[in-house]
């Protein structure tokens, strides 16, 4: 059954396999030198999509709703982020939120937005009205191979019948959709230590410094910009 249903107030904690973040880098949108850039993943979870997008971009921030011991403890939808703060954000959003996401995620970024969700994700006319319509992607990059995505855990053995996609926005569009097929590309970009556990970090609410993703507290408790992050 190709559907993945989480009861209201779920914290929706569903990690993505890292080779399918590598896969966004490798075949969505292989061209920039991300290096010299930021990025936000503000539903960061244990920090598997964080330490992919470390591999990519010269600083990353992230943060959580709840407390996984990863970046900052805060609500992206409900606490205040400074519009034009970080080149890209990244994430896999709570599916019931995804829409709010999105659309912050637009005022946040000085450049592009890209989320992986379920490809049912871009259907109902409800969210082509609110969203598809006026915001539409740049780039719907469809898995021709299947990505299992199980709640609280990476399982390099588990199989799935939910197909996924990568949606990405650029703050300008063109107001037209590109459909790119992602090859099958898992058994190049998978790593084996890519299913070790996240280490935990020294607090829980702040990575150490001088870690790429470090997110470091400012003194009047607001959010830094992304050229401030921990190189």
């Amino acid at each position: 059954m190709a559907q993945r249903w989480e009861p209201k107030g779920s914290l929706d904690d569903f990690p993505t396999p890292p080779w399918a973040t590598r896969a966004l880098f490798e075949h969505v949108i292989p061209g920039p030198d991300f290096s010299k850039l930021s990025c936000l993943e503000p539903a960061c979870g244990l920090g598997y999509m964080v330490k992919v997008l470390s591999e990519y971009f010269g600083s990353v921030r992230c943060s959580d709703c709840h407390d996984y011991g990863r970046g900052d403890v805060l609500d992206y939808i409900r606490d205040p982020y400074p519009p034009l703060t970080y080149d890209w954000v990244i994430t896999n959003p709570p599916f019931q939120l995804a829409e709010q996401f999105i659309l912050k995620s637009l005022d946040v970024a000085r450049t592009g937005v890209a989320i992986i969700a379920r490809t049912v994700f871009i259907e109902s006319i409800g969210r082509f009205e609110r969203l598809f319509r006026d915001r539409p992607p740049v780039l719907f990059a469809q898995f021709s191979e299947r990505v299992p995505i199980l709640r609280g855990r990476l399982d390099r053995n588990a199989s799935t019948a939910t197909g996924y996609c990568w949606l990405v926005w650029n703050r300008v569009s063109s107001g037209h959709t590109r459909l790119v097929w992602i090859p099958p590309c898992r058994n190049r970009l998978e790593k084996s230590a890519d299913y070790d556990p996240c280490p935990t970090p020294a607090t829980k609410r702040y990575h150490e410094p001088g870690c790429k993703y470090a997110a470091e507290p400012k003194a009047d408790g607001g959010v830094p910009p992304g050229g401030q992050v921990a190189p």
